[in-house]
């Protein structure tokens, strides 16, 4: 069955339609940049109502070790979400000082970005495939856009991945259908307005992604 992280959890309300669903992962936005965006102390409180099976993700944007800790001093994470710019020697860094497990983002919008992605194995412990943002975008993801989910049928590396970029409920069983994937990410497509989630949106793309799942990596 396919896992479902829901990204940009801002309210009580969001996350209680997410946990009540299903989703496998939430995660919390620590980026200053985006509508998402929450202090640390916010998201801790919002934690406190997670039952442990559903994984807590912090997503940062080629954040220092002194922003990782002004988080992690408040708000016990399950695993980073690294969505900007970071090498594979940032990777490793991040697993070794914080102790913690790493998601890399990976923007796509060709093949070659997917055949890029190769650099991140054994470095990653998973791997997020999402749209490659304009030049010009004002952050690097939760834009709503897509790629060619095809291009992930490439994708023959050693780590688990998610995908990412312009999902929806309506949208969500044909991407994996499409690209193979065993885990998607969502946050604009389950919003009623930006940062602003819906439960019910949240409530259908879980619905449509678990009921769709093919279980592959």
């Amino acid at each position: 069955m396919t896992l479902v992280k829901i990204c940009g959890i801002t309210e009580p309300d969001g996350l209680d339609a997410a946990v009540e669903a299903g989703a496998d992962f939430v995660g919390f936005v620590f980026c200053p940049q985006s509508p998402r965006a929450l202090t640390a102390e916010a998201a801790a409180e919002l934690a406190d109502a997670l039952p442990a099976e559903v994984q807590k993700v912090g997503l940062f944007v080629d954040p220092t070790d002194d922003e990782l800790t002004a988080v992690l001093t408040h708000l016990r994470l399950d695993l980073i979400q690294l969505h900007g710019h970071e090498t594979p020697e940032r990777v490793d860094a991040v697993r070794l000082e914080f102790g913690l497990p790493v998601i890399k983002a990976i923007g796509v919008a060709t093949a070659a970005d997917v055949a890029a992605a190769h650099a991140f194995d054994e470095h990653a412990d998973w791997l997020l495939f999402d749209a490659k943002p304009p030049a010009d975008a004002p952050r690097t993801g939760g834009l709503g856009q897509s790629f060619p989910w095809e291009l992930m049928r490439e994708w023959n590396g050693a780590t688990p991945w998610m995908l990412a970029g312009g999902l929806t409920a309506e949208t969500v069983a044909g991407a994996i259908k499409a690209s193979g994937a065993g885990a998607v990410d969502v946050s604009s497509g389950v919003e009623s307005a930006p940062g602003s989630k819906d439960p019910a949106r949240i409530a259908a793309f879980i619905r449509a992604a678990k009921n769709a799942g093919t279980g592959c990596w």
